[in-house]
């Protein structure tokens, strides 16, 4: 048989095997698809204390958003980070019990909110929430994680291995980017027992008591940070195990502005990994490895 044109069938079929050959030559290997990730997220830029309040200030006034949507939007991006590197079936207390640890601003509402989605995942989330306001927003997030049958603590224990026996993790929702020390006394303690219990802690966005530009050697060092909106200058001097960004709402005008040079996210994903220590024959071949699994074995070094 011939088909149209004068080709045969044969001469077609053995036309597309070449082309797919040719094709499968230039196409990019794992490694230069890793590699090319790599140098993309060199250029995610770190945050001044300054610039980080001027975004947030647009996203309210300039772009709309409400403080509520975007403390949803935040905790919910928290959460889903955590059970990435905290699988509840790899928790063994207390059927997957999580202590989160809420300030009394904005850092803390995101808190709130991702102790109501750690408890939809499956987990079993405790609150500490030392200092609260009578502010209807907060209220209602309270009221939300109460309805949800999430306990909260009168008091944190002050044997810091009562709380290391307790529970698995800690999430550290304290203070955000608005922070600027020193550490008022009644969170002094509260931070000592976080860092003595020596449980694993996953820092919403900014380490607690950390300077937000300068960081903090002497303070909490959390395994896991997520950065939201876009890091802040003071990850440079994060050396925990995983740091995730968060918060997939950036308008692209926004981000054009500041030269944010946010990497893509994967598919519906609310966080990407923006580092994690891996060797190259570990990295996967699906497009997770664009963003989640940089082949280099050091974390890439993002510019300001």
């Amino acid at each position: 048989m011939w088909a149209e044109g004068g080709l045969s069938i044969f001469g077609y079929l053995w036309l597309l095997t070449i082309l797919a050959v040719a094709a499968a030559s230039v196409r990019p290997t794992t490694s230069d698809q890793c590699s090319a990730a790599s140098r993309k997220m060199t250029n995610v830029k770190f945050l001044s204390q300054k610039e980080a309040q001027s975004i947030d200030e647009e996203l309210f006034n300039e772009y709309a958003y409400s403080v509520d949507q975007l403390m949803e939007l935040a905790g919910h991006s928290c959460a889903v980070a955590f059970a990435k590197v905290y699988p509840k079936e790899s928790l063994e207390r207390n059927e997957g019990a999580v202590l989160v640890v809420c300030g009394p601003g904005n850092n803390g509402g995101d808190g709130l909110v991702c102790a109501r989605h750690l408890r939809l995942f499956g987990y079993y989330p405790t609150v500490y929430y030392p200092k609260r306001t009578n502010k209807e927003l907060y209220l209602n997030l309270t009221k939300q994680c109460q309805k949800m049958d999430i306990p909260f603590l009168s008091f944190l224990p002050s044997e810091p291995q009562l709380v290391a026996n307790a529970y698995n993790v800690i999430v550290d929702a304290v203070f955000g980017f608005s922070f600027k020390g020193p550490v008022k006394p009644e969170f002094v303690s509260v931070i000592d027992t976080m860092v003595k219990s020596q449980l694993p802690i996953v820092s919403i966005d900014v380490p607690s008591g950390w300077d937000v530009e300068n960081g903090d050697p002497t303070g909490i060092q959390p395994e896991v940070l997520v950065s939201l909106t876009a890091p802040k200058l003071c990850a440079r001097h994060f050396t925990g195990k995983r740091h995730f960004l968060g918060g997939r709402f950036v308008p692209p005008e926004l981000a054009a502005k500041y030269d944010l040079n946010l990497p893509p996210y994967p598919g519906t994903e609310p966080v990407l990994e923006l580092s994690v220590l891996k060797d190259k024959e570990e990295c996967s071949t699906d497009e997770s490895c664009h963003v989640r699994k940089p082949c280099d074995t050091k974390n890439p070094k993002i510019e300001n």
